[in-house]
C-alpha cells in the first residue's frame, strides 16, 4: 500500500510542470520548420513588449515596397489568425499532458453521532483512495501523450505552411492584379484618345459614323476591362492585407513593387522533384501519428472496457470506546450490463479509418505532385514563350507600324491599334507570370505536404482591336 501511494506521489511529481516544458517544446519544433521551410520564425506574442515590438518591425517592413517573403514574415508574426493557431497548439498540448496524469487520491471522511439511554458514540472514519488502474496504465498512457503531442507538432507545422503558401500567392495576386491594372489603364487611355479623334474626324466629315461607333465602341469595352481590372486590384489587395493581419493604418501603409520577380533561369528540373521522400511529407507523418494514436487507444480500450476501475483505498476507523480499525478496501467495477465491446468496436472501426486513411494520403502523393510539376513547367514555358516570341514579335510589329506610319502608308488608327496590341500582349505575359509564380508556390506546398489543386493557366479579358 506505501509503495503504491509514493508511486503515485513520484508520478505526480514528475509530471509537475510538464505541461509548459511540453508547449515550449512544441513551439521550438514549429519555429525550426518555419525557420528552414519559411525563412522565418513565428512569434507567439504573449505580452505587449512583444505586440510593441512586432509593430515597430512591421512598420520598417512597410517603409518600403513590400517584397513577398516580408510579406511572409509579416503573417507569421503579426496575423492575430495565426496567434489563434498558435494559442490553440499550446492549448492542445496542455489537454494531452494532463489526460496522461494519474488522476489524485481522493480523501473521505465521515462522521457518525449515535445516541440512547443518555449515551453518546462518536464513529469516525477516514479513507485514502486511488485509482489503481489508471497508475498500472500509466506507462502506456505516457506513450499516447507522446504521440499526440507530436501529431499537434506536425498539425502547427502545417498551419505554417499553409500560412505561408496563402501568403506568397496572395502577394502574387496583388502584385499582379495591380500591374494588369496599370497596363489597362494604358489601355483605356489610348483607346479613349483613338475615340475622341474618330469623333473629331466623323465630325469633320472625313469619318463614318459606321467607323465612329466602332471606335467609340472599342473605348467603352476598354473602360468596362479598366473598372474590372482596378477592382480585382483592390479585392487582391485587401485579400493580402487580411492574410497578413495588417491594421487600418498599416494597410494604409502597404505599398506593393511594381512588377512581379523576374522568371528563373532554370525550371526545377523533374529529377529533383522524383527525389521527394514522400515519408517526409507532413500530411504522411500527420496520418501515420494519428494512425498510431489511434493503435494505442485501441489497446488501452482492450483492458479498460471491461476492467475499467480498480480503487484502493487506506482505510482507518475510530469509535468512542474501541480500538481504531486499520486496514483497506478494494473497488472492482463488475461488467454485468456493460461488457465493454461497444468501446472495443468504435476504436476498432476508428482505427481502421486511420489505416485507410493512411494509405490514401500515402497513394494520393505521388499523384499530387506530378499534377503540381506539370502545371508549374506548363507556366514556366509559357512565360517563357511570352518573353521569348510573343513580346518581341509584338514589339516588332509595333516598330514597323511606326516605320509604316511616318511614311503615311498607314493611318493613325492603325498605329493606335498596333499600340493597344502590344500592350495587351503584355498584359497577358504578366498573366503567364502570375500563374507561374503561383504555381511555383502550389508545387512547394505540396512536396512538404500541404497539397492544393494544381494552377490552371488562365488569361484575362482582353479588349478586341477594331479591324481598319
Amino acid at each position: 500500500m506505501k509503495a503504491a501511494t509514493s508511486f503515485v506521489l513520484v508520478s505526480a511529481g514528475i509530471l509537475t510542470g510538464c505541461a509548459t516544458a511540453e508547449i515550449d517544446s512544441n513551439y521550438e519544433a514549429v519555429a525550426r520548420f518555419s525557420q528552414e521551410h519559411a525563412g522565418s520564425v513565428p512569434r507567439w506574442l504573449r505580452s505587449d513588449p512583444d505586440r510593441v515590438e512586432v509593430e515597430a518591425e512591421v512598420a520598417r517592413l512597410l517603409a518600403q515596397p513590400l517584397r513577398k517573403d516580408d510579406a511572409v514574415r509579416i503573417a507569421l508574426n503579426n496575423s492575430p489568425a495565426f496567434q489563434v493557431v498558435l494559442a490553440e497548439a499550446a492549448a492542445a498540448s496542455a489537454d494531452t499532458t494532463r489526460s496522461a496524469r494519474v488522476p489524485g487520491p481522493v480523501f473521505s471522511f465521515e462522521r457518525l453521532l449515535r445516541s440512547g439511554g443518555g449515551e453518546h458514540e462518536l464513529e469516525l472514519g477516514r479513507a485514502l483512495s486511488f485509482s489503481l488502474l489508471d497508475v498500472l496504465l500509466l506507462p502506456a498512457r505516457l506513450d499516447r501523450a507522446e504521440l499526440k503531442q507530436r501529431e499537434i507538432r506536425l498539425r502547427a507545422s502545417a498551419s505554417v505552411l499553409a500560412l505561408v503558401t496563402d501568403v506568397r500567392r496572395a502577394w502574387v495576386e496583388a502584385v499582379s492584379a495591380l500591374q494588369v491594372a496599370n497596363y489597362h489603364d494604358q489601355v483605356a487611355s489610348a483607346t479613349a484618345a483613338t475615340a475622341e479623334l474618330a469623333r473629331r474626324m466623323q465630325s469633320a466629315g472625313n469619318y463614318s459614323r459606321l467607323q465612329q461607333a466602332r471606335e467609340q465602341a472599342q473605348y467603352a469595352d476598354a473602360v468596362s476591362v479598366q473598372i474590372r481590372a482596378r477592382q480585382d486590384a483592390v479585392r487582391t489587395r485587401e485579400n493580402l492585407i487580411q492574410l497578413i493581419g495588417l491594421s487600418p493604418h498599416q494597410a494604409l501603409a502597404l505599398r506593393l513593387p511594381e512588377r512581379l520577380p523576374d522568371l528563373p533561369g532554370e525550371p526545377i528540373d523533374e529529377a529533383t522533384v522524383a527525389r521527394t521522400i514522400v515519408d517526409e511529407r507532413l500530411d504522411v507523418r500527420i496520418a501515420r501519428a494519428a494512425l498510431e494514436t489511434a493503435a494505442k487507444d485501441l489497446g488501452l480500450t482492450q483492458v479498460s472496457s471491461v476492467v475499467n476501475g480498480i480503487e484502493v483505498a487506506g482505510v482507518r476507523n475510530s469509535e468512542t470506546g474501541t480500538r481504531p480499525q486499520r486496514g483497506f478496501e478494494i473497488e472492482l467495477p463488475l461488467p454485468i450490463f456493460d461488457f465493454g465491446d461497444a468501446r472495443r468496436a468504435g476504436d476498432q472501426a476508428r482505427y481502421l479509418a486511420a489505416v485507410n486513411r493512411t494509405v490514401q494520403v500515402v497513394r494520393n502523393a505521388s499523384s499530387q505532385v506530378r499534377s503540381n510539376y506539370d502545371g508549374y513547367r506548363n507556366a514556366y514555358d509559357l512565360v517563357r514563350h511570352y518573353r521569348d516570341e510573343v513580346i518581341p514579335l509584338r514589339r516588332s510589329i509595333a516598330d514597323e507600324a511606326v516605320l509604316q506610319y511616318n511614311g503615311m502608308f498607314i493611318s493613325i488608327f492603325e498605329l493606335l491599334a498596333e499600340t493597344r496590341n502590344q500592350t495587351l500582349g503584355v498584359i497577358q505575359a504578366i498573366q503567364a507570370e502570375r500563374d507561374f509564380w503561383l504555381a511555383d508556390a502550389a508545387l512547394s506546398a505540396t512536396l512538404l505536404g500541404y497539397p492544393i489543386a494544381p494552377t490552371v493557366l488562365r488569361s484575362g479579358p482582353a479588349v478586341p482591336v477594331a479591324q481598319h
